[in-house]
């Protein structure tokens, strides 16, 4: 038996007894291929703060388990609210009827984790109520006093506690205690009678305090401000195809959302991938290398262990454009002969595990940012994406750039407003011609959705450039 801490972070406070919930779900799984009992503690608190006033005070704590059974292809799950002993045991003997007549377990036990990734204290007990509230009020003020085109001012804090244990068929007991924060700030500018909209946020698996700090909070107003005044003075986009060069850090949701779900294992293992059966393939051009590291200290979508025990790692998913491996749970893992990679996460005990990202970054290259630019004629310069959709099958995605510029000459001239990134991921890939040497994380805000679950996540990437991209714009 291991564990990642000395104490049990929900069976002890809920009154229950490890002994017993070990026993039970080794004999709950005896007749399955793979299985778990999920225990969860979250607390979480929300404060938002709107033109001068508190709008949003919620703080919620919830608590439950998730008994899962595995079998070939064939999962079982009963979860419940209440953390007592009948309704865990009731829970296994419903998952018990997915066995089918099987036996044994195919699957090794996960391996001993490593480090800690994060602290174990509880962020939203790291500052008073009062301390929060002050700062936040301090971030209007200081919003309205660098920009007097301010007319709407909107702060968000949010801290998150999440305590697991996960108890496996297998003997294994693995406990976890996940902090997360993060502060958002928006404001609405207006000038001439034209009015924008911007944001920009911040966080992590770190205490609170942190955010609280005035060198924190003041960078994430400024780049708020900066990039409203900037779309202040945005013309159309153009539309056409086009060379596009995308910055470094955020713009890597492109690469998650257009490429890195396409590699997980689910995926692939169905067929439903546009990278399906490409493995020792060429998918990207020389010199691209994709990773997924879940083992980032303090990073927003850095875990410990995953959902299943397994400990994350950092795995390389293309290599200098050959692809060499997909993210896997544990059930499609063994499914495809391949190992466990730690990326088996839920979004709480109410949700079945799936191979999800931690978080997804394409690796640097050797050229500067200005070289990158200076080679082309003309183009558009992305720095920041909102909202977007893919399609995994096909790969085909379309992105709304929120920061993007006019590239002529070799320079960045005229910021845009209203430009579309339309395009196929894996052919995308093979269109990438620069590399820059300044990758970069993003901030801490990403969240990734997938069959109705959301999961903090990370992204990044250096400076790209990638030829004859199709741009949607408003010219």
């Amino acid at each position: 038996m291991s564990e990642t801490s000395s104490a049990a972070p929900v069976s002890g406070p809920a009154g229950l007894d490890p002994q017993f919930l070990g026993s039970l779900t080794a004999d709950g799984l005896l007749a399955m291929d793979d299985g778990e009992l999920f225990l969860e503690a979250r607390q979480e608190e929300q404060l938002t703060f709107e033109d001068g006033r508190l709008k949003v005070a919620a703080r919620e704590s919830r608590a439950g388990f998730g008994f899962r059974g595995v079998a070939g292809e064939r999962v079982g799950y009963a979860c419940g609210d209440r953390l007592e002993e009948q309704a865990i045991r009731a829970a296994a003997s419903a998952v018990q009827a997915v066995a089918g007549g099987r036996g044994g377990r195919e699957n090794v036990a996960p391996a001993v984790p490593g480090p800690r990734l994060y602290g174990a204290s509880d962020p939203i007990e790291s500052a008073d109520r009062g301390r929060k509230l002050e700062v936040l009020e301090q971030i209007d003020a200081y919003c309205r006093a660098q920009e007097p085109a301010v007319v709407s001012v909107t702060a968000t804090l949010t801290a998150s506690h999440q305590a697991v244990e996960i108890f496996r068929g297998d003997g294994e007991h693995r406990t976890d205690l996940r902090p997360l924060v993060r502060l958002s700030i928006s404001v609405v500018v207006e000038r001439d009678g034209r009015r924008e909209t911007a944001g920009h946020g911040g966080g992590g698996r770190f205490d609170l305090g942190r955010l609280l700090e005035p060198s924190w909070w003041r960078g994430v107003a400024d780049e708020a401000l900066r990039q409203a005044r900037l779309r202040l003075e945005s013309i159309p986009a153009p539309a056409g195809e086009m060379t596009v060069v995308l910055g470094a850090g955020w713009p890597g949701v492109m690469l998650h959302e257009a490429v890195g779900h396409g590699l997980e294992g689910d995926f692939n293992r169905k067929g439903t991938s546009a990278f399906a059966g490409l493995l020792g393939q060429r998918v990207a051009a020389p010199g691209v290398t994709v990773v997924d590291d879940g083992t980032i200290p303090e990073r927003r979508g850095s875990l410990t262990i995953d959902d299943e025990g397994t400990p994350t790692g950092r795995n390389v998913l293309i290599e200098d454009g050959i692809l060499v491996g997909y993210m896997q749970d544990r059930q499609n893992a063994r499914l495809m002969h391949t190992r466990p990679t730690g990326n088996g996460r839920r979004q709480s005990y109410a949700h079945n595990v799936m191979p999800r990202m931690t978080n997804t970054y394409m690796l640097a290259g050797g050229q500067r940012r200005a070289e990158i630019i200076e080679d082309v004629e003309r183009g558009l310069y992305a720095v920041s994406f909102g909202g977007g959709q893919v399609d995994i099958t096909s790969g085909r995605f379309v992105f709304q750039a929120t920061e993007a510029y006019l590239i002529e000459g070799g320079k960045v001239t005229a910021p845009v407003k209203g430009a579309m990134l339309i395009g196929n991921g894996p052919e995308a890939l093979h269109r990438i011609t620069a590399l820059g040497d300044d990758l970069a994380l993003d901030n801490g805000v990403g969240t990734c959705g997938k069959n109705g679950q959301g999961v903090p996540v990370g992204v990044g990437q250096p400076t790209i450039r990638m030829e004859r991209m199709t741009v949607g714009g408003t010219a």
